[in-house]
């Protein structure tokens, strides 16, 4: 691979993040067992407070995540998600706001916790 490969794959890497439901979404005949959220632009946060996404805002994620999802999810859909299945989407979300500052401060502290031997 190249270095605009390389680059190319690693943004993409963050830019989408896959989400498996504990209660899965029963549409029809097909059951939502995955969702795959991409991080959202500027239009997709119209209406929006950077504020309410960053503290996980309940209303906040039931609408944004109709509009990242793959696959789109309704709007009752996406009312009824489990509590822990809204958890998980809105900590995705949130990480998608983090800041490469945020992100080395967890990496470090991550790798404390790990056990040396």
């Amino acid at each position: 691979m190249t270095d605009p490969q390389v680059a190319a794959a690693s943004e993409n890497k963050n830019r989408f993040e896959t989400v498996t439901l504990n209660t899965p979404i029963i549409r029809g005949e097909t059951t939502i067992e995955k969702l795959t959220l991409r991080k959202p632009k500027g239009g997709e946060l119209r209406g929006l407070t950077l504020q309410d996404i960053l503290q996980t805002d309940i209303g906040t994620i039931i609408t944004l995540v109709q509009r990242i999802s793959d696959p789109i999810l309704i709007k009752d859909e996406a009312d009824n998600l489990e509590a822990d299945d809204l958890a998980e989407i809105g900590g995705t979300i949130r990480g998608f706001f983090m800041t490469t500052t945020e992100k080395k401060a967890i990496e470090s502290y991550v790798a404390g916790l790990m056990p040396t031997t």
